[in-house]
């Protein structure tokens, strides 16, 4: 079975929480796209982590973890984020951890050229994470990145260090910074790259024998549908493909298909970052679901803006992702509402809009709100629907049905096993 979770909204959905719950059931799993510009927090026997780079199925002590060439990869954090799992016994070694010697790396002056951008554009920046993610991707379709077979052969690797540095001065002078230091920007990729390099592998060759062998293999997201670099909020995109379509492409399989979908949608609307959130809520309605939901970034601690449910966006997002079933996340955090906000369509020039759409119109459309009533207690011990108040289910059962795609997983806290099963 070749299986996909991914986000359904603007990202921060518990991708990654549910990723470590569902990968009992699969041999391999994958990120296919993204850096480490987003986070994967985890929560279970082992502790609390946060994954930046590193599939969430590192947590499991068997399964193989496979970084994909569609990811772009800070070899330096890439090095910290191994160490630090290690310290904390976490079992990495190149048996459970596979790079593709296609991925493309982030470069110091790539995360350089992010904070020039981002400090230029001032207050109409993009909301960057700052950690180099556009210009390393536009750097590979520019056919100008250094990629992680390069790491192999250093003479060569010297000639591409020299190359690219004078390529790249033209652009960073040209926002009054220093020209890049040759000499350190190799010892640079020299030092981690031999960290990194025991796990670089041909990861297509890889997966294509675990599909023989009757393995199942799921792909891991990063961000949500709304962040897609094609079908989402453009320009306020990550600048990648967030989508399931993308998942075999991004993993070094593109002859294969994925067959099963699942896509994470929050109980209620969170976003980091620039551009339009039709949903948002402000003043003491945003507070209290910030602070009960502990919206604050996993990569960049930022606090997210929230809001209700967005069904608006939630239903495109569900479609652009081919979702054949949802797991909500985060229920037990809406406990906090006496009435449940959820918007259910947009307003825009007099209009009731149920479509979503992702040009100049949504920073003009104003949301409509309907409240649901809320469940006022604490649910983190259910484990049956049965066990759910009855305001709960019918607020589960609403959604399904405004989204269109049925929710079988409702996580009801942090933990792996505070989950239950709807179907």
């Amino acid at each position: 079975m070749l299986t996909a979770i991914v986000g359904i909204n603007w990202g921060d959905e518990g991708k990654g929480r549910m990723v470590d719950l569902l990968s009992a059931d699969y041999q391999v799993i994958i990120r296919y796209q993204g850096g480490n510009n987003a986070g994967h927090t985890v929560v279970n026997d082992k502790g609390k982590f946060i994954l930046n780079l590193l599939p969430s199925g590192i947590l499991r002590d068997d399964t193989v973890n496979v970084m994909g060439n569609g990811m772009v990869v800070d070899i330096e954090h890439l090095s910290q984020e191994i160490k630090t799992l290690q310290d904390k016994d976490i079992k990495i070694t190149p048996a459970n951890l596979k790079i593709s010697d296609k991925a493309v790396i982030c470069l110091p002056y790539h995360k350089q050229l992010d904070v020039l951008e981002e400090d230029r554009l001032k207050d109409a920046k993009f909301g960057s994470t700052r950690r180099g993610i556009g210009p390393v991707y536009g750097d590979k379709y520019l056919k100008k990145a250094i990629r992680m077979n390069d790491l192999r052969d250093r003479q060569a690797l010297r000639k591409k260090v020299e190359s690219l540095s004078e390529w790249k001065d033209l652009l960073i002078t040209s926002y009054g910074a220093a020209p890049i230091d040759r000499e350190k920007f190799y010892q640079w990729l020299c030092q981690y790259g031999d960290i990194i390099l025991p796990y670089v592998c041909d990861t297509t060759a890889y997966l294509q024998q675990t599909i023989n062998n009757g393995k199942n293999l799921l792909f891991e997201a990063q961000l949500g549908a709304l962040r897609d670099i094609d079908f989402g909020i453009y320009p306020f995109t990550t600048s990648s493909s967030t989508i399931a379509a993308y998942a075999p492409i991004g993993s070094g399989i593109p002859f294969k298909k994925i067959e099963h979908t699942i896509g994470i949608i929050k109980a209620y609307s969170s976003c980091v970052g620039e551009g339009p959130f039709t949903a948002e809520l402000f003043g003491e309605q945003g507070e209290l679901l910030r602070q009960a939901g502990d919206e604050y970034g996993a990569a960049t601690g930022r606090p997210r803006r929230v809001g209700g449910i967005d069904l608006v966006a939630s239903r495109y997002g569900c479609l652009m992702q081919g979702a054949d079933e949802l797991a909500m996340t985060k229920l037990d955090v809406l406990s906090c509402f006496d009435q449940i906000p959820v918007c259910t369509a947009y307003e825009l020039n007099g209009e009731i809009i149920k479509d979503f759409f992702t040009d100049e119109r949504l920073n003009r459309a104003k949301p409509i709100y309907q409240y649901i009533p809320g469940f006022k207690q604490d649910i983190s011990h259910c484990r049956k629907p049965e066990d759910l108040p009855k305001a709960a289910r019918e607020y589960i059962e609403f959604i399904e049905e405004n989204v269109q795609t049925p929710i079988k997983y409702v996580s009801v806290g942090a933990n792996r096993d505070d989950y239950l099963v709807m179907k």
